[in-house]
């Protein structure tokens, strides 16, 4: 039985001819106050000629899944004997886009007056929810894609849905199926495939299907990088999406740029384009003075053109490169990259201004 909402943790609903967002605001006060088996439920929304509403349970459907939230849609017309069809619920990032390890697709389900509802009991684990960055300013978002089969001349008319290979491929990694290598980075050890990654970068498919010894080994160290930044590495690698690490950096600032930076690295050092190309544009566009002489030595040192440009424009204005001269990485600019700095002179400050001049004295 449905428990009247009274509190802020309604469900709202928008919808479009296939799908609808389901908005909970309030997150914390809805598993408060909402026990087991009871839930909210979302306003209708069509699809395939009929209406549908979305039942989210913070707190489990029944005993043993009280640690997990479950969802189910329900068919809401009252009039419909029969409806074939097929759902995906899929937790959504700040930006509003999908995240391919929150996603669940059902199979084909046949809803009628005697079964108007399925869904899943287990859909996510509320530890791991409350763990992961997807939960902000208390609000959880998910969105419902819902695909109706249509009669047509005795034979079903079926949207196809979308594909889900990046789902198999990070089922792959964190269960370790078949795994046939393992990597030693510091103090931690990551299982991987090989095929896959000599399939995603031609320096792993040299290395591991090459002449190269590491192609004969099953524990390869990899040096000069940090943990989490192979295992953002990694998750890029298996599910073709954006790391979690540059989902937050927003949030958390400057630490998290610095991880760009490394992960922008560790792209570059596997010949990733893709992945190089979101983390230089992640770093061109938080550029702030406390991180903007680090980024430049970044961007010389390795040649990040892009990168390297939106430094020298953002170091334009004489506050932002005053400001810079007093942050921590100036000094290690002005000493791996001295050139840097007389380019930054010569193209973009004029003459007259007196901070240039200390800095050529100094040299």
């Amino acid at each position: 039985m449905a428990e009247q909402c009274k509190i802020s943790a309604a469900i709202v609903a928008g919808s479009d001819e296939r799908s609808c967002v389901v908005k909970v605001d309030g997150y914390s006060r809805a598993k408060a106050l909402l026990k087991k088996g009871k839930f909210v439920i979302s306003a209708p929304f069509s699809v395939g000629g009929h209406n549908w509403a979305v039942r989210y349970y913070p707190n489990g459907v029944r005993e043993g899944y009280a640690d997990f939230i479950s969802l189910y849609l329900q068919l809401e017309s009252a009039d419909a004997k029969v409806v074939n069809a097929k759902f995906t619920f899929t937790i959504l990032d700040k930006n509003g886009e999908p995240v391919p390890s929150y996603s669940r697709t059902s199979s084909m389900r046949t809803f009628s007056t005697k079964s108007s509802d399925w869904g899943y009991q287990d859909l996510i684990k509320r530890a791991d929810l409350e763990a992961s960055v997807h939960l902000r300013d208390d609000c959880l978002t998910i969105r419902c894609d819902v695909t109706v089969t249509k009669e047509i001349h005795g034979e079903q008319e079926t949207r196809v849905p979308p594909g889900d290979l990046h789902q198999h491929l990070a089922d792959l990694l964190k269960n370790k199926d078949a795994a046939d290598l393992t990597f030693q980075v510091g103090a931690q050890r990551f299982s991987a495939h090989r095929c896959v990654l000599a399939a995603r970068s031609s320096v792993f498919k040299a290395e591991l299907l090459g002449a190269m010894k590491e192609s004969s080994r099953s524990l390869i160290e990899i040096s000069g990088m940090e943990p989490d930044v192979f295992e953002s590495l990694l998750h890029y690698i298996y599910t073709d999406s954006v790391p979690p690490v540059l989902e937050m950096a927003r949030n958390k600032g400057e630490t998290d740029m610095v991880m760009a930076g490394h992960l922008l690295v560790a792209a570059d050092r596997y010949n990733i384009v893709r992945l190089k190309q979101i983390c230089e544009e992640k770093l061109c566009t938080h550029m702030d003075f406390n991180m903007v002489a680090t980024s430049l030595a970044l961007a010389e040192q390795h040649g990040f053109h892009a990168l390297k440009e939106a430094c020298l424009q953002f170091l334009s204005s004489p506050s932002n490169f005053k400001a810079m001269m007093a942050s921590d990485g100036y000094d290690h600019l002005k000493s791996s990259c001295p050139s840097v700095i007389k380019e930054l002179i010569a193209r973009i400050l004029p003459a007259e201004w007196s901070v240039a001049k200390d800095v050529v004295m100094e040299i």
